[in-house]
């Protein structure tokens, strides 16, 4: 269940991409436990092809039609995006909805500690995801017809609301400590600022691809949950993955000496953000840090049931990632009380 069907794959792209040949091989791409991904090598290169999973799926969940539209949007901008190909929403061709896009050769690091580079290699990547992270925040909506690629309105509270509803669609444990948190958030929510930016909404390190010496960020991947929203919660999620254990699946830098490494802070991250956007500050920052624990929570909760289900990319890892659901809703509290 949930393999390709390389034929007719071939057949389809054959009519959809300019200059596509075969022979089509494909290899599944491990680690991912969102939309499965598969790099495709061919007669005329190599390509990259993400479609939703199988099985039945979560209102909204796993928009590979969405991926496709804001990557293909940001292809004249300052954000390096692959190319994109060619969009098939026809689940007859190969099961379920899916894209194809360029395949970037470029280097991929899990963790943000960062071990296989020198102490100036570290604050490199650090200043790049910095860089890349503004520049997201930085783009014209309107003149890359992103205007409405997310509803008006109070970005937090409708984000809030829509993963509430899907924790619960996909609740399998009573969390206390999650009914606490989701309550401390409708109840802080600040008000509504009026910024409208284009959001990534899952920025953190291991979804951007780098060149060899960490210079220079080759690609931005995983565009599932972006929208147009508040970018502050896009900053807030970067510091929520380093408060996560370091080893693992944690993929965070708790107690990791950062200052004898070469590793930024996580107040260095923000006064250097706040720098390249012009502004002087950010208030609430622990309302964004918490309810990006919650949204997260929320994920994982997500991948767990997939796992239960039978649905999960990668079965193993789900089951080891949504274990970490109560961890995030006692993260989430306390960043609320700080």
């Amino acid at each position: 269940m949930g393999e390709l069907d390389l034929m007719a794959l071939e057949r389809w792209a054959k009519t959809h991409v300019d200059g596509f040949a075969g022979p089509v091989t494909a290899t599944k791409v491990t680690g991912g436990q969102s939309n499965p991904t598969y790099r495709l090598e061919t007669g005329s290169g190599r390509y990259v092809l993400r479609r939703k999973p199988p099985g039945v799926l979560l209102k909204s969940a796993h928009a590979v039609d969405r991926e496709f539209r804001v990557q293909t949007a940001l292809a004249d901008t300052n954000v390096p995006v692959p190319r994109m190909h060619a969009l098939c929403e026809d689940d007859g061709v190969i099961g379920s909805a899916f894209y194809i896009m360029d395949f970037v050769d470029g280097v991929a690091f899990d963790q943000p500690s960062l071990p296989e580079l020198t102490n100036e290699a570290r604050g490199q990547v650090m200043d790049a995801l910095n860089a890349v992270l503004v520049a997201i925040h930085q783009v014209d909506i309107e003149t890359v017809g992103l205007s409405e690629y997310g509803p008006h309105g109070h970005y937090c509270q409708r984000q809030t609301d829509r993963w509430t509803k899907q924790y619960r669609a996909s609740q399998t444990d009573d969390l206390s400590d999650m009914d606490d948190l989701i309550s401390w958030l409708q109840t802080n929510m600040p008000e509504d600022d009026g910024q409208r930016r284009l959001v990534h909404g899952d920025y953190r390190l291991d979804n951007l691809l780098f060149s060899p010496d960490g210079q220079e960020v080759c690609a931005v991947l995983d565009w599932e949950l972006s929208t147009i929203g508040h970018p502050y919660a896009d900053l807030a999620g970067v510091i929520m993955q380093w408060a996560m254990p370091a080893n693992g699946d944690g993929r965070g830098l708790a107690g990791v000496d950062r200052a004898a490494l070469g590793l930024w802070s996580d107040a260095q991250f923000i006064e250097t953000y706040c720098t390249r956007r012009g502004i002087a500050g950010i208030s609430d920052f622990n309302f964004y840090l918490a309810f990006s624990f919650f949204r997260m929570a929320a994920i994982l909760q997500g991948v767990k049931k997939r796992a239960l289900d039978g649905n999960a990319a990668d079965p193993e890892r789900a089951a080891r990632l949504g274990a970490y659901v109560p961890e995030f809703a006692r993260a989430g509290l306390k960043a609320a009380h700080p």
